[in-house]
């Protein structure tokens, strides 16, 4: 049975819930519910008459945010906004919401803490656990099928564009010999081996390359574009919209989207640089140092 992480700490909550101009009575979507972190601080502010729509793919995490939010919604009793939970990628959030019926909404992209923390879901190297890495555990495939089955060019392939991985030739020759390739532990090993760490690395030397096969199966920048697209449709006429990345691809992405839209018309940004964590917040949660938020206000 699952627990919930000890400290579960949401990032840049303060800004996120300013910039999204939480007010009562107003509808707001958490594309990536996680542990409820943000939407247990967002339905405080909404009052009887709001309501929060929340998407998450991941079944278990699905199952702990609501216990949380059922815990909040308790305590704020007649106070206590309309909660929708979704259990789908953010990605179908079109299929969910109508047009132009959003006041605000919040993505917080990448891995949650629960995913990091959990061996048995096999996307960290820190415990030994299956190489599974996928978001939502009812379908796809996994880590696994992905390093022992695709071609060494393939794998070099996908570790360089999303892992960012410049000695992915090596490392994916590597895995290649290495296989069958079951544990995250044996994984790291090979890349480790292969791909010693530099001087200058701050980071484990499998880190880039975890990080690329997980967003593979995870097909995590094709649903950021998606939302991206679908956002200013979504969104009422002032709506607000407000992104965490923690990686330069993400973040690259929703810079563009954003810019572009700017240019059109569609969006007025609110944050010329993004807003980063303060020193007293990484000292608090370290997961917090490569947070960058972005956000926008429809046109």
């Amino acid at each position: 049975m699952t627990t919930e992480p000890k400290r579960h700490v949401p990032v840049l909550l303060t800004e996120a819930i300013e910039y999204l101009a939480v007010r009562p009575g107003s509808t707001v979507v958490d594309c990536t519910l996680g542990l409820a972190g943000h939407s247990s601080e967002i339905i405080r502010r909404l009052g009887a008459e709001g309501r929060l729509i929340a998407f998450d793919r991941d079944p278990e995490a699905m199952a702990l945010a609501m216990a949380r939010l059922d815990r909040v919604r308790e305590e704020l009793g007649s106070e206590a906004p309309q909660v929708t939970l979704v259990g789908e990628a953010f990605s179908s959030a079109p299929l969910h919401l109508d047009a132009g019926s959003v006041d605000a909404l919040l993505a917080d992209f990448g891995v949650s803490s629960l995913q990091l923390d959990e061996a048995s879901r096999g996307f960290s190297f820190m415990a030994d656990g299956p190489l599974d890495m996928r978001m939502d555990t009812r379908r796809g495939e996994t880590a696994a099928q992905v390093v022992n089955e695709a071609s060494e060019r393939e794998l070099a392939d996908l570790i360089y564009e999303y892992g960012e991985e410049r000695r992915s030739r090596r490392i994916a020759r590597a895995i290649v010999r290495g296989r069958p390739v079951t544990t995250t532990g044996q994984l790291a090993r090979i890349v480790a081996a292969a791909a010693p760490a530099m001087k200058q690395d701050r980071i484990h030397p499998a880190t880039r390359t975890f990080q690329g096969i997980r967003i593979y199966v995870n097909r995590e920048l094709d649903e950021i574009k998606g939302l991206l697209e679908a956002a200013p449709t979504l969104l009422k006429p002032s709506g607000r919209l407000a992104v965490i990345s923690f990686h330069s691809l993400e973040d690259r992405i929703v810079k563009d989207s954003l810019r572009d839209g700017a240019q059109k018309g569609v969006w007025k940004i609110l944050t010329r640089k993004p807003v980063t964590a303060s020193e007293e917040e990484i000292d608090r949660n370290p997961r917090s140092r490569s947070a960058k938020l972005r956000a926008a206000e429809k046109q």
